[in-house]
């Protein structure tokens, strides 16, 4: 094992294209896309040289910087930082062999300098923009420094004097935080072998499914509670169809804050009965991801699970109803985007010529191309996709008025309504829980400039983000010091 340098290792940001709400009940599925937005984690040791009587050190220093917040308030005591590094050090007392133990000292006597660093995607930069004058266009994210210090929100949400909240687009950073770091202290410490993105094949599974135990765990603790897990999973896997994990595989680290060493609970949690689901997903080829951050902020996901789950207990059969509808709008949904994948292989030149004269086309127009046989299972699956988000944004919408909470607020919906009839928009629609949040299309081809600048004119920022389904990785180096290159490669500000 030896003296390591530096190890980096990264993990996306994710958008929940459909199954929000049903997917924190199995066997219900979702969608997820993971995205070019990346949390790095950055390990290396404390101290150079050990002193000789640090053999009788029984504690390890972290020392964890985010360069990002500004404010040292805020840096200082990051739970999922903690629990990662907590379940990550614990993984590697309890897996490693007699034979390893000594050098797993020898790097814990050295210390932990940990640095956190996430891509600007995560975070909303809309009131620097519109402060500096500049348009709310991508353009405009693209001349920010990359890794720019964090915005706060400052209105105080509750009137009480409350920590300021980080102003964040909804891409899960938590999730790729947690994960990042996990990634980076397990391979650090020789428990797994991660890859840089060009070996991806050489990772064994079984070193990727340690990295999802442990920092679902730790995601899981640092909440305080136990989720659907998919942003984890997503931040490990990429871009996926995800099942749910059985909430009960987890109960054992609850039980750990009763008293059990961690190494034990550990151990149980590698051994455990892991039943969530994972299948190949992720968008057809030649079609573009678009998220948009409106100006209204975040809303809380959390009360709006509440109000769903309290909806669902007052009216059981009528939620039933709409659960049994948009699960069915969201599986055909799926098996659409699925076809589209499979005819694009079997037909290349035919769906690529198609796309391209679509993504000019306003929908409305799609059924009227005079196609080959083939085009015409390409057109039609095209249009069975849509249909599909209708009826998802359809049954959203009803269970959030039931409900009694903005799951696609009217203002949403009048934006989202335009956005899918514009020329070679295929879907749009509130990805995860809904609310004000954020938007995303998908849309035919590379012409989505006129979205860009339709949103730009009702208030909608659109982020750089676009789809990368690639999981966690190892980096070459500390992002900081590449040169960066941007989605956007020459900026034209008008």
């Amino acid at each position: 094992m030896g003296m390591f340098g530096c190890r980096v290792a990264s993990a996306p940001g994710k958008v929940l294209m459909t199954g929000g709400y049903l997917i924190l009940d199995r066997p219900n599925a979702g969608l997820v896309l993971s995205t070019n937005a990346r949390f790095y984690a950055i390990v290396k040791p404390l101290y150079d040289h050990l002193k000789p009587d640090s053999w009788a050190w029984a504690w390890t220093d972290v020392k964890l910087t985010s360069p990002q917040l500004t404010r040292e308030s805020i840096g200082s005591g990051n739970p999922f930082v903690e629990q990662a590094v907590q379940y990550a050090v614990a993984a590697a007392h309890a897996t490693l062999d007699k034979d390893k133990k000594e050098a797993l000292q020898k790097l814990l006597l050295q210390g932990l300098d940990i640095t956190i660093l996430g891509s600007n995607d995560f975070y909303s930069y809309r009131n620097q923009i519109e402060a500096r004058g500049l348009p709310l266009l991508p353009e405009a994210l693209a001349t920010l420094p990359p890794f720019a210090s964090i915005t706060f929100n400052l209105e105080e949400s509750n009137g009480e004097n409350c920590k300021p909240e980080v102003a964040k687009t909804g891409l899960g950073s938590s999730a790729a935080m947690t994960t990042a770091v996990v990634a980076a202290l397990l391979h650090y410490l020789g428990v797994v072998n991660l890859a840089l993105f060009s070996d991806q094949n050489q990772v064994k599974d079984t070193d990727l499914d340690t990295v999802h135990i442990i920092a679902q765990t730790a995601h899981c603790v640092a909440q305080g509670k136990v989720g659907s897990g998919f942003d984890v999973s997503s931040a490990v896997y990429g871009s996926h169809r995800y099942v749910r994990f059985s909430p009960e595989v987890i109960s054992s680290a609850q039980v750990s804050e009763r008293g059990a060493p961690l190494q034990d609970v550990v151990l149980e949690l590698l051994k455990g009965n892991w039943d969530h689901e994972r299948t190949k997903f992720s968008l057809p080829p030649l079609m573009t991801l678009l998220l948009g951050e409106p100006g209204a902020g975040g809303s809380s996901t959390p009360s709006m699970v509440g109000a769903v789950k309290k909806w669902q207990k007052s009216d059981p059969e009528k939620s039933k109803e709409t659960w049994t509808k948009l699960s069915e709008a969201n599986s055909a949904l799926e098996t659409q985007l699925n076809t589209l994948s499979k005819l694009a292989e079997k037909h290349w030149d035919e769906y690529k010529s198609l796309i391209n004269s679509f993504s000019m086309l306003k929908p409305e127009k799609w059924i009227e191309q005079p196609t080959q046989q083939s085009q015409e299972a390409i057109t039609k699956a095209l249009v069975g996709a849509r249909d599909a988000m209708l009826a998802i944004r359809y049954h959203m919408r009803q269970m959030g008025e039931a409900a009694g909470v903005p799951i696609e607020p009217e203002s949403q919906t009048r934006l989202l309504d335009t956005t899918m009839n514009m020329e070679g928009v295929l879907l749009a629609g509130v990805p995860g829980a809904g609310g004000f949040d954020a938007v995303f299309a998908v849309t035919l081809g590379d012409t989505s400039n006129h979205v860009i600048k339709s949103w730009s004119s009702q208030n909608v920022l659109a982020m750089l983000v676009r789809e990368d389904p690639r999981g966690v990785s190892l980096e070459s180096a500390d992002p900081r010091t590449k040169e960066i290159t941007s989605s956007i490669s020459s900026v034209h500000i008008e």
